[in-house]
């Protein structure tokens, strides 16, 4: 299948993408709706004939029983010897979701209620800390236990009535004071989220925390909740267990949000719309397992990556929400899918004879018009975007702001799509007086080639069902290009050497550490900076 792919590419790549719109019905055919969320692919070079090579790939690799067999509960991480299982916890209205034959749903609904009575004890007062309400919520984590509730809870700003939540991560000092020193220690409450509750970066932010509070609270662990499955250690640090929640090593951090990893964002906009978050998830759920593959969102999403990056060689993906509360969908879709699918090894451990994940990228819109499409537009590279936007905002009162927003967004997809030829360029530029060589070369630096793939997410309004529906719908995507391309997912090995190393140096970067034994580049570089420090 990857032969007849490239073969049909190389027929195709020097087609217009406009020339397929000849089709009429085109932008029908080649995009996917499901409870509202409406897909665009139909301004990429793909076509019948090649959509349906990449569906008979997706068969052929065994799309359909992978996914089958990750919602029954099968050990697809296999190099982990684990299930993968987040959909169970967005699985409000689903039946039964076994692991080794037993039932996980019962745990997971109660660890929902139980995560939904501390999120109201913390918003109605309840749970009142030692200044008398919680005004401010800190979640200390990092990777897969900040990216989500981080990028989730600006996404939902207009449902936030509840405490403000700020998000602490990086083992940067900087960090830390600068979250701190806005807040009182009083009316603060601190989540440490840490699985092993081992994390180096988490657990030196808890630690500093837990001092910043204890010189304003004389019981410090009374304002901490800990989400996190290491009992022991939660204890010892002085947490008790009705504030300790947990989940299952079939959760993997990067999938995490749905559940106890996303207490900050159910307490900021409370447990009636973290439901309908899961419920927007669920939907996407059903979508994915029900819809034959060439009418399935994710699936087309997937397939749209496979031929930009596998088949036409397109390193990176920019993903350009137009949408300022999605700000951070881009940084935590890096984490999704480069740390999934960052891989050169399949699954029985063989060398890769193609790279698998992209480079994933992007900014906001319009900011990203004024900073990188200036290259998206006119560099030699091809950058395929996915633009996302919704139809309406959530203040009526600055439609006309959001309507510049959308026309901006869908000027931008058709600015890539149709370009600006030589002799349009020449003929704006003779209208403004040039002439000669000056004519020339002042209408060559505004032709644009055009061209260009985009695909368009549109939906109606930013809403916790929303943003579930997309976030799930970008897991799935990840799943089918893992499938196809015969690679875990939902291990990231890659992420340990450079760990391991750094436990390795931090007694030589202590000031009367040694160098003895490090790499001789490293130990130049470890000296260099103790002579800065002075």
């Amino acid at each position: 299948m990857w032969d007849q792919l490239k073969a049909l590419h190389a027929k195709s790549q020097d087609r217009k993408i406009t020339d397929l719109f000849a089709d009429e019905a085109r932008s029908e055919a080649f995009s996917v709706e499901t409870d509202g969320l409406y897909l665009d692919y139909s301004k990429t070079n793909i076509d019948a004939q090649a959509y349906a090579a990449l569906i008979e790939l997706a068969q052929s690799t065994g799309v359909e029983k992978r996914r089958e067999a990750m919602f029954a509960g099968e050990k697809i991480n296999e190099t982990e010897d684990r299930a993968v299982l987040h959909t169970a916890l967005r699985n409000l209205d689903g039946g039964p979701v076994l692991v080794d034959g037993e039932d996980v749903m019962p745990g997971v609904l109660d660890t929902l209620e139980k995560m939904a009575d501390f999120a109201n004890a913390v918003r109605d007062g309840s749970f009142a800390g030692a200044g008398g309400k919680i005004t401010d919520v800190v979640n200390i984590g990092i990777g897969g236990s900040d990216l989500g509730p981080a990028m989730a809870v600006p996404a939902l700003a207009p449902f936030a009535d509840g405490p403000r939540a700020h998000f602490i991560s990086n083992v940067d000092g900087a960090d830390l004071a600068d979250k701190l020193a806005v807040l009182d220690p009083k009316t603060t409450l601190v989540l440490v989220a840490s699985k092993t509750f081992t994390t180096m970066e988490t657990m030196m932010n808890a630690k500093s925390a837990f001092d910043w509070m204890a010189k304003e609270v004389s019981e410090p662990a009374t304002q901490f909740a800990a989400i996190s499955t290491a009992m022991e250690e939660t204890a010892a640090f002085g947490i008790p267990a009705e504030r300790v929640f947990g989940f299952q090593d079939w959760v993997g951090g990067r999938y995490s949000m749905w559940g106890p990893i996303g207490l900050s964002l159910m307490i900021a906009v409370g447990p009636d719309d973290f439901k309908d978050f899961l419920r927007g998830g669920q939907a996407m759920d059903r979508h994915f397992v029900e819809a034959p593959l060439a009418d399935n969102m994710a699936v087309a999403l997937a397939l749209v990556g496979i031929w930009h990056h596998q088949i036409s060689g397109y390193g990176t993906r920019a993903v350009l929400p137009y949408e300022q509360r999605l700000l951070r969908l881009p940084a935590y879709l890096q984490q999704l899918e480069m740390e999934s699918n960052g891989k050169s090894v399949s699954l029985e451990g063989k060398e890769l004879s193609q790279t698998v994940g992209p480079i994933v990228w992007g900014e906001p819109g319009t900011n990203g018009q004024h900073a990188f499409y200036q290259l998206i537009h006119q560099g030699k590279q091809v950058v395929p975007c996915e633009f996302l936007v919704g139809a309406q905002g959530h203040e009526p009162e600055l439609d006309h702001h959001h309507k510049a927003l959308l026309s901006n967004c869908l000027a931008q997809s058709e600015a890539l799509l149709l370009g600006r030829d030589y002799e349009t360029a020449k003929s704006m530029m003779a209208a403004k007086g040039f002439e000669g060589d000056a004519l020339e070369a002042n209408a060559m630096q505004r032709v644009f080639s055009g061209n260009r793939p985009s695909t368009t997410l549109m939906y109606k309004t930013l809403t916790p069902f929303v943003l579930g529906q997309i976030i799930s719908l970008y897991e799935h995507r990840v799943f089918v290009e893992g499938a196809i391309l015969g690679i875990n997912s939902y291990d990231q090995w890659g992420v340990e050497l450079g760990k391991e190393l750094a436990v390795k140096l931090a007694p030589a970067v202590e000031d009367d550490g040694s160098t003895e034994g490090l790499h001789v580049a490293t130990a130049a570089l470890v000296k260099k900076a103790k002579a800065l420090k002075g």
